[in-house]
C-alpha cells in the first residue's frame, strides 16, 4: 500500500516549510505572516497535482471541528411504513447539511434497551461528530440529560421539556395549528368536538391536546378526549367535529362513517392532525394541517450550527400549513 502523503511530504516537493503547507491548506495569517502569492500558487499547485487530502484527525485537532454532523434516529426510519413520514426531514437535513459544507453520520448502531434505541452505550460513537440531530417521536429524557451535562452539542427535531437544562430543538407549533382547525370549525357552525388520540407521552401529542384545550374553552364549545374508538361512541355523544392524532385513524372514522351511509363532512367533519406515521388509505381526502418537515429538517441543522458556533441554545416553533381536504364542512 502507498504511503499516505504528508503536510511535510508537500513541503519539501514545494521547497517550503511545513508550517507554511498548514497556512495555506487553513487559509489563514497567524500572528501577520504574509504568504507571498507565488509560494501559495507553488504549494496549491503541488497539492493538486498529487491529490493530496489532509489528514481529517489532524484537521480536526487543528481547528477542533471535523466537519461531521451526526444524525440518531430512535426509530427505524427507512422501513416503508414510515419512510413517507420521515423521509422529507432527512432530505431537509441533507440539503442544509450539504450547504454547510458537512458530511452526514447516521448513527445505527447504538443497542436497544427495553426495546427502544438508546444514544449512550458501552460502544457509543456519539462523539465521532461534531454535533448531532436527534430525530424521533419519542426521545430519552435520559439520554438528553447526559448529553446536556456532558456538553455534547445536538438539537432535538421536534419541542422537548427540559431535562435537567432547556433544551435545544426546532419542533411544529402543534397548538396554534391545532387551535386553527376548531376556529375553522366553529365558524361553519360545530359546537361538539371530539380529539382522538394519546395526548399525552410525546411531547408533540400533548401538545396537539393542550391546542384542543385552548381553543374550547376559547369557544365555549363543548370537547371530550377519547383514544381512538368506533364511530358508535362518537355519535352517541352528539360529536360533529372530531379530531384526530392520527391520520389512518380519521381516514378510519371517515371509511366507517360512509358505510353507515353519513355524509362526510354533511353529517360528520373529520380533520387530521399532522403527517400519517402508519399506512392510511389514500382516496380519503382529509381536511387537517401538515407539518413542515423538510424545514424542520434544514432548521435543525442551522440550529446545530448556532450551537457549535455561539454555543447558544435555540428553540423554535415553526407554523403548520392547513391542508384544504373535504372533509370538513
Amino acid at each position: 500500500m502507498a504511503k499516505r502523503l504528508t503536510q511535510q511530504d508537500i513541503a519539501r516537493m514545494a521547497g517550503v516549510s511545513q508550517a507554511t503547507v498548514s497556512l495555506v491548506l487553513n487559509n489563514r495569517q497567524d500572528g501577520g505572516v504574509r504568504i507571498a502569492p507565488e509560494t501559495r500558487a507553488r504549494v496549491l499547485e503541488v497539492i493538486r497535482k498529487t491529490g493530496y487530502v489532509a489528514n481529517p484527525i489532524a484537521r480536526r485537532l487543528h481547528d477542533q471541528r471535523n466537519r461531521i454532523l451526526g444524525v440518531f434516529t430512535y426509530e427505524a426510519v427507512f422501513p416503508s411504513t414510515r419512510a413517507d413520514f420521515y423521509q422529507p426531514f432527512l432530505e431537509g437535513i441533507e440539503e442544509q447539511a450539504e450547504d454547510a459544507g458537512c458530511d452526514l453520520l447516521l448513527f445505527t448502531s447504538a443497542k436497544a434497551a427495553g426495546g427502544r434505541r438508546r444514544i449512550f452505550s458501552d460502544d457509543s460513537r456519539i462523539r465521532l461528530a461534531d454535533g448531532c440531530v436527534l430525530l424521533g417521536r419519542s426521545l430519552d429524557r435520559s439520554d438528553l440529560a447526559q448529553l446536556l451535562t456532558e456538553g455534547i452539542p445536538f438539537v432535538s427535531i421536534g419541542r422537548r421539556d427540559d431535562a435537567g437544562g432547556p433544551v435545544p430543538y426546532v419542533g411544529a407549533d402543534y397548538p396554534a395549528a391545532v387551535r386553527d382547525l376548531v376556529d375553522r370549525a366553529v365558524a361553519l357552525g360545530h359546537h361538539k368536538f371530539a380529539y382522538v388520540g394519546a395526548g399525552k407521552g410525546a411531547e408533540s401529542s400533548a401538545d396537539r391536546l393542550r391546542g384542543f384545550r385552548e381553543a374550547v374553552a376559547a369557544h365555549g364549545v363543548d370537547g371530550i378526549h377519547v383514544p381512538f374508538t368506533g364511530l358508535d361512541q362518537l355519535l352517541d355523544a352528539g360529536v360533529t367535529a372530531v379530531l384526530t392524532e392520527e391520520v389512518s385513524d380519521g381516514a378510519a372514522l371517515v371509511l366507517a362513517a360512509r358505510e353507515r351511509g353519513l355524509s362526510v363532512p354533511g353529517d360528520l367533519s373529520v380533520l387530521m392532525l399532522g403527517a400519517a406515521t402508519r399506512p392510511a388509505p389514500d382516496d380519503v381526502d382529509l381536511t387537517g394541517f401538515g407539518i413542515p418537515r423538510r424545514e424542520m429538517g434544514r432548521r435543525a441543522v442551522q440550529a446545530l450550527t448556532e450551537v457549535l458556533e455561539n454555543g447558544t441554545t435555540p428553540q423554535e416553533l415553526l407554523a403548520c400549513e392547513f391542508v384544504a381536504g373535504s372533509t370538513l364542512g
